[in-house]
């Protein structure tokens, strides 16, 4: 997976960088190889924001997170990034495994109609 990172009022330290590869390992399992992340790193007064961004083709995942501590909101944001690629993958899976058959769902309907008319 390849890592940009960005630094707003701060310096991207090689501790934040081994975090952000350690939470990026396990999303890399999730989503596919040829992801891409953007990890923005800001310090504003006395928050620390971290907002880590997935693209995978077409779609994008963002998660933000703010702590007063910079490795608290990143280990938090790689949490969010990481169960919301979960639920998309379920999502997907889903609809595949299981479409929605279009003849039943007409056969329904159609009973239905002749039942309230008798």
């Amino acid at each position: 997976m390849k890592v940009e990172y960005t630094g707003r009022q701060t310096v991207v330290t090689q501790k934040y960088r081994d975090q952000t590869q350690e939470g990026l390992k396990r999303i890399e399992k999730i989503v596919s190889q040829s992801a891409t992340a953007h990890v923005v790193l800001a310090i504003d007064k006395y928050r620390k924001i971290a907002e880590v961004t997935v693209t995978d083709g077409s779609q994008s995942i963002v998660a933000t997170s703010e702590s007063a501590q910079m490795m608290t909101s990143l280990r938090e944001a790689m949490v969010k990034i990481e169960q919301q690629a979960i639920r998309q993958k379920q999502k997907s899976t889903t609809s595949m495994r299981h479409p929605r058959p279009v003849e039943k769902a007409l056969a329904v309907d159609s009973s239905d109609a002749a039942e309230a008319t008798a």
